[in-house]
């Protein structure tokens, strides 16, 4: 597995990381006993990042990797986790709280569900609008001075707030959707994070699994894909084409399309991580073939052929939700 830093003097973690929200429900129920060999798997292939968030599960995810750490396997993981966003006990989202208060006691019950005594990397989901980010940053600066916390990230966030918190301490690296169907952040935080050395760690590789063809359906309670814009009605139908173009091109290359579609985020930069958000080993080994996929500049020009940018139908979650995102 190769391996790159992580922002400017940052530290080293794994070519790709592990996304493990999809182990926790997100997108309908996962097998416990699958999604920890998958981590075991990952973890043995070399695969050290490891990305959760305290909201996912409602803290099962948590347990979950904790449990997979246990037996010396610590030491083998960088853990990067998001905190902030409120749910109810009935799972629905009700808002977001950065507070440096409420950024110290999430960090308490983190530590507690994963079993460890400090994270790798801390950041909150979203920026909360009732908080400034300094604020927020400078609670999680606290604690790395005590040493809870190595590491600071942040999560969907604009190029302005970027800088304002890398001037109260440095950040590591932007969580952000980036896939060859969701490029918003190559705008203006993908040269504001260059500028000032940060990295970027892509989640949402697979377009929420559109382009590999997983769609939300079948009876799947608790899979948050039925209600995106992405999959639903008129965009689907078309969206459904650019995925069939796209899906030539794999073929041409000898790769499926989850290997294409990593192997393009791969390219665009060794700044760029991407999480693979894998549940079961079969999508884990199939995945990680995206190591050895070298595209030319002929394959990216088909790419973008294929998937031209903006030309993907519907946007990435509900108005609600799109109402967080600050970028």
């Amino acid at each position: 597995m190769k391996t790159i830093q992580l922002g400017k003097d940052g530290p080293t973690v794994s070519r790709v990381g592990l996304g493990c929200m999809g182990m926790s429900g997100m997108y309908g129920p996962a097998d416990r006993a699958e999604s920890l060999a998958t981590i075991h798997e990952a973890l043995e292939a070399g695969v050290t990042l490891l990305d959760t968030g305290d909201f996912y599960g409602m803290g099962h995810n948590e347990m979950l990797i904790g449990e997979a750490l246990k037996g010396g396997k610590r030491d083998k993981a960088f853990i990067s986790v998001k905190f902030g966003a409120q749910r109810s006990p009935d799972g629905q989202w009700i808002g977001y709280d950065a507070r440096p208060e409420a950024v110290k006691t999430a960090l308490a019950y983190t530590l507690q569900r994963l079993g460890v005594d400090h994270i790798d990397l801390y950041r909150p989901a979203r920026l909360d609008p009732n908080v400034p980010i300094e604020d927020t940053v400078g609670a999680v600066a606290d604690c790395i001075k005590a040493g809870w916390v190595r590491h600071l990230g942040l999560s969907e966030i604009s190029a302005a707030t970027l800088r304002r918190a890398h001037a109260v301490h440095p950040v590591r690296d932007v969580q952000f959707e980036y896939s060859v169907m969701s490029r918003d952040l190559e705008r203006e935080l993908l040269p504001a994070a260059r500028e000032l050395g940060v990295s970027i760690t892509a989640y949402g590789i697979l377009s929420r699994g559109l382009i590999s063809g997983s769609k939300p359906g079948g009876g799947q309670v608790g899979d948050f894909r039925g209600f995106m814009p992405r999959f639903s009605g008129d965009n689907l139908a078309a969206n459904q084409k650019l995925i069939d173009a796209f899906a030539q091109v794999a073929a041409s290359k000898g790769a499926s399309v989850v290997q294409l579609a990593v192997a393009w985020v791969l390219a665009r930069g060794e700044d760029i991580v991407p999480l693979i958000g894998a549940r079961k080993r079969s999508q884990l080994q199939e995945t990680l073939g995206a190591l050895a996929l070298d595209l030319t500049a002929e394959d990216l020009a088909a790419i973008e052929a294929a998937i031209p940018p903006g030309a993907v139908q519907g946007d990435r979650y509900p108005a609600p939700q799109m109402a967080h995102l600050e970028a």
